[in-house]
Formats: C-alpha cells, sequence, structure tokens
C-alpha cells in the first residue's frame, strides 16, 4: 500500500503557497512516500531545488545504510576500546571505526537518524517534476481581451517529457504569451504532449468549471479532448477538501469528485485522488494565508478578499487521503501508477559548453586556443617566452602545464569565448576590468588579454582558479563600464544568437526585518509597530529572526545578532508577540522574482533545451526560470558581466584629459613605482579612488603609509569585517614598519610569507604551504583552501580523507604528518596548523585582490596628476544622486578644487573639468536633465555663445526651453555671466508678465514655423512680444543673499556660488 501526493505547490508559487521544498521533501519522506511531484503554479522555478532536495535525501539514505553495517561490524565482536596489539583485526578495527565516525557525520549532518529509524523510510524517494499550467481558450489568447484561465496539471514522466514541459512553461511565459499569467494553449499542448501525463486539476480546471456552469456534456467533450492528446496519461482529478460554494452550481468538493468519477468510468479514463496542497500541516493555514495577503496587498481581517478557505490545504498522510477516499481506493491507487510512469531526474554530471564560433576551416578550439596563447606570450614576454624564467617558474613550463589540465576538461572553448567580448569590447572603447577573482592567476588568461596582469610577477596560483581534480566549469568573472556593459551582453546576443542567450532570473525572500513589516501590515497593526520592531534587529542583512529572538551561545551561529529588547518585547507585549510570531512563520519564504545583475547564461543550442525561460514583466528581457547556482551547476556556461563604475569614471577622465591637454592615457601601463600615488594614498585624499575611500580605509591607509604595490594588494585582502577584528590589520602595518616582530615559522617557508610579513593574508600562501612543507598535490591544497575559507573545522580534524599518496587520514594528521615525512618539526607543523585554524579563514583570495589593486592604482594615479577631470569623471558618474553630489563636492573643495556654477556658455551636460575648477554640468540641475543640455551644447556650437536670457529663449527650441527649464537654470546661476540678476531674469519669464519672453519665443518660433515670420521681424518691437530693438538693461536689483541661496539649493542640491553661514565662518572658527 502506498499513495503519492500528484498535486504540490512549494514557495516558488510566490506568495500563494508556504510550504519549502526541503520541508516538503522531509514530509513525504516521514510519511514514507516513494514519490512527490512538484507543480507550481505557471512555471517551473523549484525544480532544481525540489530535485536536490530528494537527492540529498537519498544519498544520506545509502550514508545511512553503511552506518548501520559499520555498526554490525562493531557488534560482531569489535568495541570502541583499542583491541589488543596481538589482534590480527587490528588494523582492520581502525578503518572500520574511523569509517564509522566519518559516515555517522555525514548522516547527522543530513538527517536526523532516530526520527528516520523511527518511521522507517521508504528505500528512495523519486521527484516527479510537473507544473499547474494557466489553460486558455483560442479567443483568450489576443491580449486586451476577457481573459478566462483555466488549471491543467502537467508531470514530466521522462526525458522527453522534461524538455517538452520546459519548452511549453518557457513559450507560455514569453513575451508572446505572457498576459498577467504565462499562458498555455491548446495548440501547445498538442505540440508538446509526448513524455507529459496530465491532470484535471483543481476546481479551477475547465472540466470542474463546465460542470459547475451546468454544461455536463461541455465538461465531457474537454475530457476526450484532453484524452486524445495525451492517451492513457490522462486522468481526471478528484480533491476533496470538504468545501461548497455559491459560484459551484450546486456541487461540493464530495458531490463533484463523484461526477468525475462517473465521468471517468463512462469514458474511460482513470481518477487519481489529489489534494490541493499550498502549506506543509494543518497548523499552517494561517502562514499561507498571511502570505498571500502579502502578495494582494490585503490585511488577514478584509472580508472580501480572496482567500483559502479552511485549513484541509496541507501534505496529508497517505492514512488521511484514503480516509478521505475510501469510497474510492483505485484513485488512490492509481497516484502509485503516475508515479511509476515517472522516471527521471536531473543530470548533474555534463557540461553544456558552446562551441567557439569563429574557427578557419579544419582547426580544433585546441589549436585555436594554443595559438591565441602563444601569440599572446610572445606580445607580453617577447619572442624568446619559452626560456623566460620569473620568480623562479618557467613561463613555458606554467603555460603546457596549465594549457594540458583546460584542454583534457574540454574548456578551450571557454577561453576563446571570454576572449573574443573582452577583446570586442576592449576595440569599441568599453572599458574592461584588469581580472577580477581566481581567473587572474591563470597565464593563459593573462596571454588571452582576459586580464592585465601577470600571475608569475605576482605570485598568483592556477590551481586557485582550475586543478585537475576539479569537476566545475572555470568561472571568469569580467568587469566592465557599467555605462556600457549591456552593449557587451547584446554583442555575444548577436554572435551567439538570441536563442542561445539569456539572462537569469533571482528570486528574493523574506528577510527578517521584512518579515516583521510584512506581518504587522498584514495583522492591521500601524506601521510605527513595524518599524520600531525592525529597529532592534541588528544592522546585518543575513539576520534570523530566532537568532535576534533567542540568544545563541558564545562562538555558535547567530550570536551576535541576539537582541534583548526584541526579546523582551515579545515576552511583555502581545501585540508584538503576535507580529513576531507571523513574520517568523513567513521568514525565508520566496517574495519576488527579478533579474539577476550581471550573470547572463550562454547555451550550445536554444536555451530552454536545458533549462525553461520566461520574460521579466519588468524590463522585457528573457529570463531563465532557474537560478545562477543552479544553471551553472547543471553544466550550464554562465558568464558574470559586471558593472563596475570605476571603470566609467576611469574612461571619463581619460577622456577629460584628452579633450584639455591631447593626451592619451595607457592605464594598463602608468607606473607603480610612481611616487605620486602614495603621497596621494599617505596625505588621504582618497575621495573617488577605488576601494580605499571610505573613512576607516582612508584611516588605515594613512596609517599604513604604503610605499610598493604589495601593501595596496594585502590592504585589499586584509580590510575585512573578519581580519580588523581578529587584528590582523594592525598586526600587518605594525611588522611593515618595524613595530612589532616578524615571525618566521621556518627558513624553508620564508619566501611564501616574506611579502605579507609572515602572516597568512591570502589563501595561496595556505595552499602553497600545505604544498612545500606538507606534500599536498596542488588539487589537494585547494580541498585545504575551500575547508578553511568556509570554516569546517570537523571536517579538517575528524572526516577521514583518501590523500594522493596512498594515506588515510584526516586533513589535520595529514598536514602535520606530511610535514614530518618532509623533514619539518612535528612542533612547525602543529604551531602553522593552529594559526591556520585562528587566522587562515579570513584570508582572502590574491588574485581578486592585485587585481583590485590595480584599479586603486589606476584611479590614485589619474587623481594625482589630473586631479580636475578626475573628480570631474566622478561626480558626473553619480548625476542626479544628491547625498553623492554633496559629498563629493565638499570632498573637492577639501582638496582645493574649486566647484564652479554651472554657466549657459561654459558648462556641458555632465561635469566638465576647468583650469579653474569643476564646472557644474547642465544634467545635475533639477528640472533641466541631459536632453535639454544637449539641446543648449548644440545651438551654443551652432550660433555661438548666449548674449542673454532673450538670446537664449529666442534660438534654442521652445520644446527645450521650457518655463520650468530657465526658471532651473536662472535659480541655478547659469544665466549670472550675462550680467543680470536672477530676481530681474525671473521677472523676464514671470508667466503673469503679459510680454514674458516664454511666451512670447513660443510664438515666433511657431509662426516661424508655418512660415509667418521674416528675418526683419527680429528684435523688432511687437505689441505683446517680450522683444524689443533693444534687450532691457540689467537693474542691479537682486534677491536677497539667502532667498537667491534657497533657490539655488532647490535646483542644485547644493550651495555652489556661496553658503548661508558664510558670514559666520570667522566667529565659528574662533569657537573652535
Amino acid at each position: 500500500m502506498a499513495f503519492v501526493h500528484l498535486h504540490n505547490h512549494s514557495d516558488f508559487s510566490i506568495l500563494d503557497g508556504a510550504s519549502r521544498v526541503p520541508d516538503m521533501v522531509s514530509k513525504a519522506v516521514e510519511f514514507g512516500m516513494p514519490a512527490l511531484a512538484l507543480t507550481d503554479h505557471g512555471y517551473l522555478f523549484g525544480i532544481p531545488d525540489f530535485d536536490l532536495a530528494c537527492r540529498k535525501y537519498n544519498e544520506a539514505l545509502k550514508d545511512f545504510g553503511q552506518w548501520c553495517h559499520d555498526v554490525e561490524c562493531f557488534e560482531k565482536g569489535w568495541d570502541l576500546e583499542e583491541p589488543p596489539t596481538d589482534d590480527p583485526n587490528a588494523g582492520e578495527h581502525d578503518r572500520v571505526h574511523a569509517q564509522w565516525a566519518s559516515d555517522v557525520q555525514i548522516w547527522n549532518q543530513t538527517h536526523n537518524i532516530e526520527a528516520v529509524k523511527a518511521n522507517k523510510p521508504s528505500p528512495l524517494i523519486k521527484p516527479i517534476f510537473g507544473c499547474e499550467a494557466y489553460f486558455i481558450l483560442d479567443d483568450c489568447i489576443e491580449k486586451g481581451t476577457k481573459q478566462v484561465r483555466y488549471h491543467l496539471i502537467l508531470l514530466a514522466k521522462n526525458e522527453t517529457g522534461y524538455v517538452n514541459l520546459m519548452k511549453m512553461m518557457s513559450e507560455a511565459g514569453s513575451k508572446d504569451m505572457f498576459y498577467y499569467k504565462p499562458r498555455t494553449t491548446l495548440e501547445m499542448l498538442k505540440r508538446y504532449h509526448e513524455g507529459i501525463i496530465c491532470t484535471s486539476a483543481c476546481v479551477s480546471g475547465i472540466i470542474p468549471r463546465m460542470l459547475f456552469e451546468g454544461r455536463p456534456e461541455e465538461a465531457e467533450r474537454w475530457a476526450k479532448i484532453y484524452q486524445d492528446i495525451f492517451g492513457d496519461d490522462f486522468y481526471l482529478e478528484i480533491q476533496d477538501h470538504g468545501l461548497s460554494d455559491p459560484s459551484w452550481g450546486g456541487y461540493t468538493d464530495r458531490t463533484l469528485a463523484e461526477r468525475i468519477v462517473k465521468m471517468g468510468h463512462d469514458l474511460g479514463i482513470k481518477v487519481v485522488a489529489t489534494n490541493d496542497n499550498h502549506y506543509l500541516t494543518k497548523e499552517d493555514a494561517s502562514v499561507q494565508d498571511i502570505a498571500s495577503c502579502i502578495g494582494s496587498g490585503a490585511r488577514v481581517d478584509d472580508e472580501n478578499r480572496k482567500r483559502m478557505t479552511g485549513s484541509e490545504f496541507y501534505l496529508k498522510s497517505e492514512q488521511e487521503m484514503r480516509q478521505i477516499f475510501s469510497w474510492c481506493p483505485e484513485a488512490i491507487e492509481n497516484t502509485i501508477e503516475v508515479a511509476n510512469k515517472c522516471n527521471y531526474e536531473l543530470d548533474w554530471t555534463h557540461m553544456y559548453l558552446p562551441k567557439f564560433p569563429d574557427l578557419a576551416e579544419g582547426e580544433t578550439s585546441e589549436e585555436r586556443f594554443r595559438k591565441e596563447c602563444e601569440l599572446g606570450l610572445a606580445r607580453r614576454y617577447g619572442d624568446d617566452w619559452q626560456n623566460v624564467v620569473i620568480n623562479e617558474i618557467n613561463v613555458k613550463d606554467r603555460f603546457e602545464y596549465e594549457y594540458d589540465i583546460i584542454c583534457k576538461k574540454g574548456f578551450a572553448d571557454y577561453f576563446l569565448i571570454v576572449q573574443e567580448y573582452v577583446r570586442w569590447a576592449k576595440e569599441n572603447g568599453i572599458g574592461v576590468g584588469p581580472g577580477r577573482g581566481s581567473a587572474a592567476g591563470a597565464i593563459v588568461a593573462y596571454a588571452m588579454d582576459i586580464t592585465s596582469f601577470d600571475p608569475l610577477e605576482n605570485g598568483l596560483m592556477f590551481e586557485r582558479f582550475l586543478s585537475p581534480q576539479r569537476s566545475e566549469m572555470p568561472d571568469i568573472d569580467m568587469d566592465f563600464d557599467d555605462e556600457r556593459r549591456l552593449e557587451v551582453v547584446e554583442h555575444v546576443r548577436q554572435i551567439y544568437g538570441s536563442e542561445r542567450v539569456s539572462h537569469v532570473i533571482t528570486y528574493s525572500t523574506i528577510k527578517a526585518k521584512q518579515a516583521i513589516n510584512d506581518a504587522c501590515r498584514v495583522l492591521g497593526y500601524p506601521v510605527y509597530m513595524g518599524q520600531r520592531l525592525s529597529k532592534m534587529i541588528p544592522g546585518d542583512p543575513n539576520a534570523h529572526l530566532k537568532f535576534v529572538l533567542h540568544k545563541a551561545q558564545e562562538g555558535q551561529k547567530g550570536a551576535d545578532q541576539y537582541s534583548a529588547d526584541f526579546e523582551d518585547a515579545y515576552e511583555n507585549d502581545p501585540d508584538a508577540r503576535r507580529i513576531i510570531d507571523a513574520a517568523l512563520s513567513i521568514e525565508g519564504l520566496h517574495r519576488g522574482e527579478g533579474v539577476h545583475a550581471c550573470a547572463v547564461l550562454i547555451a550550445p543550442t536554444p536555451v530552454n533545451d536545458h533549462v525553461p525561460t520566461k520574460v521579466d514583466t519588468k524590463g522585457g528581457v528573457e529570463i531563465t526560470q532557474y537560478e545562477g547556482h543552479s544553471v551553472a551547476d547543471m553544466g550550464l556556461l554562465k558568464m558574470d558581466f559586471l558593472g563596475l563604475r570605476t571603470l566609467t569614471v576611469i574612461s571619463r577622465a581619460i577622456k577629460n584629459v584628452k579633450d584639455n591637454y591631447g593626451i592619451d592615457i595607457d592605464v594598463d601601463n602608468i607606473p607603480f613605482t610612481d611616487p605620486e600615488i602614495y603621497r596621494l594614498l599617505r596625505e588621504g585624499r582618497t575621495a573617488g579612488v577605488f576601494q580605499v575611500e571610505s573613512a576607516g580605509m582612508t584611516a588605515t591607509i594613512k596609517g599604513m603609509r604604503p610605499t610598493e604595490y604589495k601593501h595596496i594588494v594585502a590592504l585589499i585582502a586584509l580590510y575585512r569585517p573578519g581580519p580588523l577584528n581578529a587584528g590582523m590589520v594592525t598586526s600587518y602595518i605594525n611588522r611593515m614598519n618595524g613595530r612589532e616582530e616578524v615571525k618566521d615559522y621556518d627558513p624553508r617557508l620564508h619566501d611564501i610569507l616574506e611579502e605579507t610579513y609572515g602572516t597568512m593574508v591570502y589563501q595561496e600562501q595556505v595552499m602553497q604551504i600545505s604544498m612545500k612543507m606538507s606534500g599536498f598535490t596542488a588539487g589537494e591544497s585547494d580541498k585545504v583552501r575551500k575547508a578553511v575559507a568556509k570554516k569546517k573545522i570537523k571536517l579538517m580534524q575528524e572526516v577521514v580523507q583518501h590523500w594522493d599518496d596512498g594515506t588515510d587520514e584526516t586533513m589535520e594528521a595529514h598536514w602535520k604528518n606530511g610535514a614530518v615525512r618532509n623533514g619539518f618539526d612535528r612542533s612547525v607543523a602543529e604551531s602553522i596548523w593552529d594559526d591556520v585554524l585562528e587566522f587562515a579563514s579570513y584570508a582572502f583570495n590574491k588574485s581578486h585582490s592585485a587585481g583590485y589593486a590595480i584599479l586603486v592604482m589606476q584611479t590614485a594615479w589619474i587623481k594625482a596628476h589630473y586631479p580636475h577631470e578626475f573628480m570631474a569623471a566622478v561626480l558626473t558618474s553619480y548625476m542626479g544622486k544628491t547625498d553623492k553630489i554633496v559629498h563629493y563636492v565638499s570632498a573637492c573643495r577639501h582638496e582645493g578644487i574649486k566647484i564652479l556654477p554651472p554657466d549657459i556658455n561654459e558648462s556641458g551636460k555632465d561635469f566638465t573639468a576647468t583650469k579653474e575648477g569643476i564646472r557644474f554640468g547642465f544634467a545635475g540641475i533639477r528640472g533641466v536633465g541631459a536632453g535639454v543640455g544637449e539641446a543648449i551644447m548644440l545651438e551654443r556650437q551652432k550660433g555661438g555663445p548666449f548674449a542673454n536670457i532673450h538670446d537664449f529663449v529666442d534660438r534654442v527650441d521652445a520644446s527645450q526651453a521650457k518655463r520650468n527649464v530657465v526658471e532651473a537654470l536662472i535659480k541655478a546661476g547659469a544665466f549670472d555671466s550675462t550680467g543680470y540678476t536672477r530676481m530681474q531674469m525671473m521677472s523676464f519669464v514671470d508667466k503673469n508678465n503679459p510680454q514674458n519672453i516664454i511666451d512670447a519665443a513660443t510664438k515666433r518660433q511657431k509662426d516661424k514655423a508655418v512660415g509667418q515670420f521674416s528675418m526683419f521681424d527680429m528684435f523688432a518691437e511687437v505689441e505683446g512680444s517680450g522683444f524689443s530693438d533693444s534687450v532691457p538693461e540689467p537693474d542691479g536689483v537682486e534677491w536677497d543673499r539667502r532667498f537667491k541661496l534657497t533657490k539655488e539649493y532647490e535646483v542644485l542640491g547644493i550651495y555652489v556660488s556661496d553658503h548661508p553661514l558664510r558670514p559666520y565662518e570667522y566667529a565659528l572658527a574662533k569657537s573652535r
């Protein structure tokens, strides 16, 4: 006897389902169910997580079997005490004991042994991938028509069915078909039916709806249509939640089910029993209700809102389902028939790398890869590159090593693909970063101009990026000019085909503070109550309410998130308790979906051959239905095209220098030995300089007093919460400046730690020590790095692993024993190991740090030599963000750079660098904007400088020079240089002035456009025109100082021409 739930909604049915996928699987396991279907609304969002949750349980169950076997071994005669030394089974005892410890640890990490033993779980749980589609009739296809959507359950039987399900749901969610919901048509069902099981769904299916409308013949007709399409893979679906509704035409759940069963008997269609599961347990009905209210914007006490009636929409046990449908046992048994038909799980082992398209005839990717690398190596190191040795590493040997690993893994195309779009970006003047992440450790990336700094000179490791033991796809993330990033993405789309390139989805979840505020609103409490409670939650964006509410033990996860005020409110305020309980229940549920900021998927065939897609309803671009980590883990090529503002600033600054001085700056070849770079940093003139402009970083860098590039690399790695709190930054600076003795573990390790003064700053140093001292292979050293970085201390100290030298021991033992085997004192190995455990989790990726340190050097160099041009670029990059403009204007003034007010004859669209200072741009004036700025500049270029405001409104198109625009220009001081006061000019444009020049100019331009304007009318005295032979002379009457500055601040967000406190400057200075 068994039963399988075939109709289930997780929280991927966003703000409708309230069951988390792993919890659903655990509950099905608890009930001993052999399979479970996931059928979220309209999309396949949750499929990867669902597959992994089932896979995790199944793998843990196998471990549990091994655990039971090992326990049985002990029960046969071995105990936990050491056996006698003459016992022939002593070695086997040690092996089994070690394996038993490892198995128990793994099992405990993945499941509750006692709970599983008590429930006698099924051998495996099978995932069934499905969807509850929104089915429409042909007369609803055209957008704008009245939409009647029916529900329909679709389940994948096999790989063909899964692919067809992906394609159908991709089309349903496409730009053409999406209209409020992803929509499926009859034609699509016919086209994609192969390999799919279909059931008639809930009371929102077309068959129940026809019965409700008193149209039983139509209901049967649709049953036959589905039967014709799906054959024996179509099942009628019955549910019973004990409900009835006035709109059901007199039916109840029970009588509807009975009528459907009769239809099935009459038509020869089998019936399956389901529950429309939206939450996990009966008690969770309120959780779903709150989530639904969040989605609809309603409150729980709204009487007329849409809601799920009752509390029966939970994942019931087999016994409960058999009891409900005791009158129709075959409907229960048929769920097993359906489950037995469904046999497909995701394949996480293959890689789907697109082929590089631009190969010569007969040329392989590997041959082209070698050709590009060798050309690049000759360019980087000279024609004799094969004999070049850097830091005791031969360039040719390193290249051949990397080339061999990359080609054996089939990644030659990967590098060619990245090289092509990086090269295209550079050729088209788009700023590209010097390199980020571990890819900078690859000499092939340097040779192919993907990265721009030498991994050998910087002591970077290829194995940090890719090693023989690693099975994942390489990961080369690239930084591009923030404003032109999408041009690169569009280029990739053109190269590989739009159907093979897609943006990637991202899901938002309900975080702690959001949960409080959502619960407060939904429960009908005043906004201030939610604000008061949420302010008690620590600023950590990853804070969890359970840790905020209940204090964890010191050193345990979440211990730093506890709030005594929050707990006090919960214990003593019933309303606060109600809000917090509701918030706890919804925290972590999915709340929305959007487009990942930088991830792009490139597939070898249409994307929806591999993952389902949909249209982003906000931006209109195509996105995957699976998250970035899922598509990458499934072997698809996910590239991150990151937009970096700093690259935009660098590009603009270079252009500013070219415009002002005619000099072309090559930032890739600036001298890192230039003392002006380090002088600027030591003096704290860091505003706008990449990564080092925060107050804390500026103070640190002033204390450090760097003199070399390597100091900046270390600073980027060290200035993070972990190292700061551990005192590593202070120690590094003291050692660097001779105030603290440099610790040297062993002379043979000196070269590894010398550049960081004996401090383990980089992950690569941990790897290098493990290799040089303990004999780890490069791949094994990467294991150490991962374990250290993720603070898997128990894994390092307790879990036995098989090592390449044939030993079976823990990582700690292998570290220490390997060191002894290589002639190091055990005490040295132990000392370093202790430091690794204490500090190495703070170690940083040197490749990433080195790449970002280059941007520090580049921005500092430009600022040191061309401060006006650099800061103009910084200010322009923040155009429209008043708080940032205020900050950088203040920084400019502090550094002695004048900020000049906007000027109608001098300003550009953006902030402009001049010899005198930085001129405010038109786009920075509220109410003006970039388009108006372009029009002003175009007219100025065509007709020369503007003589006065009359000349301006007469020449600039009236559609651009509207009254509010001209008023904003006046208030900003843009016309001050023409000799008129702002007060007088405002009178010229005042709409209450019958002779205002705005209306007059508009009329004259209209007349001119229809041929009623003569060149002799120019400035002719026409009554009511606002123009005359002689423009009024300046009267010198101005607003009072405070009013003038108030109006200036109104449009600029800052005071430029003066400051209200200027008259009190002396008194204020004296009072200090």
